[in-house]
């Protein structure tokens, strides 16, 4: 989920650098930043879903 947050902030970052403009005081460069802040926050795992688990504790394969 991050990554996709990640993807949106570099697109706007991105679209805030070609037209030159700043939305309140934030730049282009300060959605870059977030950008990578959000990759690295997704690569390390963080925002992921954890491993899930049925109530019977079995996983894909079925008990004979």
């Amino acid at each position: 989920m991050l990554a996709i947050a990640a993807a949106v902030v570099f697109g706007l970052g991105l679209l805030l650098d070609l037209i030159n403009t700043r939305i309140g005081g934030i730049s282009g460069t300060t959605f870059l930043l977030l950008g990578l802040l959000l990759l690295a926050l997704h690569q390390a795992g963080i925002g992921s879903a954890g491993p899930r688990t049925t109530a019977g504790g079995g996983g894909w394969r079925r008990r004979r």
